[in-house]
């Protein structure tokens, strides 16, 4: 004969298996949709420890009047060669370049694209035979007045970064504790404890090549580690004749590809204050970083119209700028 208790799990059971069915189902809503997306985290800023010198060192070029040198980024590519196990993809981000396009628009220097000009090209090759128009609304039966091709219209760099990521070592050091304790009898309370940690580091080879002469004016190798930790508890007991088996437990591991990014700005960062002629950090404490209005931790831009008051690179670190949910002002266009 089933005890009752048997049948209050198997019940229970059945309720959380309709329950999790009821989340989604092969019948689309009235929105068309089968299921409703969870989270709504709003978008904010990635910076790291050094995106406010970045910052600073802008709003130190801009006071002392300096002509920053064009920038162009090259390939900044992961040269570890390790792979997930599973056949996933890398373990390190692939978009270093990227990173380091961020990080020099947050220090307010000038910058040219070399790392896809795919579309600039073939923009070119439709200009060079005159397929190309810049009029508003060109018709589509008739002649109108095509780009032409200037001579010195591409502005060029005075220097270019190229590099790679060439570490990456798990398990530096490690340590961890197990504990275990209880009653003897057992059908008596007992409990255990883990706890676990462990280092890992990445390395970062970076150079600065002036575009006219390839010579190398600047090289910075950087590494950072990146810690890990988990803990976890857990009670076995009998009550009642029946067995609970309870766990918890606790992870955490700080982000490999944030410490990528934090050891592009932070060679950034060097090679920036050496171009500008910075004499170091305490140059920061006579400037105003937020004075440009169009650098911020989230990058740089060329403003189109004088709205700075507005729209800039402040407010563009606004998690609830713009966001449906949080901003009132786009919730009442609804």
């Amino acid at each position: 004969m089933v005890s009752s208790s048997l049948y209050r799990v198997a019940g229970l059971l059945s309720a959380a298996a309709l329950g999790l069915a009821g989340c989604a189902t092969p019948v689309a809503g009235p929105s068309g949709n089968y299921s409703r997306a969870i989270g709504t985290a709003p978008v904010t800023a990635n910076p790291t420890p050094y995106s406010g010198a970045l910052v600073c060192m802008a709003g130190y070029a801009r006071n002392s009047k300096l002509v920053a040198p064009r920038i162009a980024v090259g390939r900044i590519a992961d040269y570890t060669g390790k792979s997930e196990s599973d056949g996933s993809g890398r373990k390190i981000t692939q978009g270093a370049s990227l990173m380091a396009m961020s990080a020099f628009a947050k220090a307010g220097m000038p910058l040219v694209e070399r790392f896809d000009t795919s579309v600039s090209e073939l923009e070119l090759k439709y200009a060079n035979n005159k397929l190309i128009s810049d009029a508003p609304n060109p018709a589509p039966d008739q002649a109108a007045e095509y780009r032409r091709i200037l001579a010195g219209q591409v502005p060029g760099s005075d220097f270019y970064v190229a590099g790679g990521i060439t570490e990456l070592n798990f398990n530096i050091r490690s340590s961890g504790a197990d504990l275990t304790g209880g009653s003897p009898d057992a059908k008596e309370l007992k409990g255990s404890f883990r706890a676990r940690m462990f280092v890992m580091n990445i390395g970062l080879d970076m150079r600065l090549i002036n575009t006219r002469t390839l010579e190398v004016v600047d090289v910075i190798s950087y590494q950072k580690q990146v810690v890990g930790r988990e803990v976890g508890v857990g009670l076995f007991d009998f009550l009642g004749g029946n067995v609970f088996d309870v766990s918890a437990g606790a992870g955490a591991l700080e982000p490999m590809q944030l410490a990528v990014r934090a050891l592009v700005e932070r060679a950034v960062v060097e090679m920036t204050a050496n171009l500008y002629g910075m004499p170091g950090p305490r140059a920061c404490l006579s400037s105003d970083p937020l004075g440009d209005g169009t650098v911020g931790i989230t990058g740089g831009y060329v403003p189109a119209y004088n709205n700075l008051g507005t729209n800039n690179a402040e407010t563009r670190s606004d998690p609830s700028r713009w966001n449906a949910r949080r901003d009132p002002a786009v919730r009442g266009r609804y």
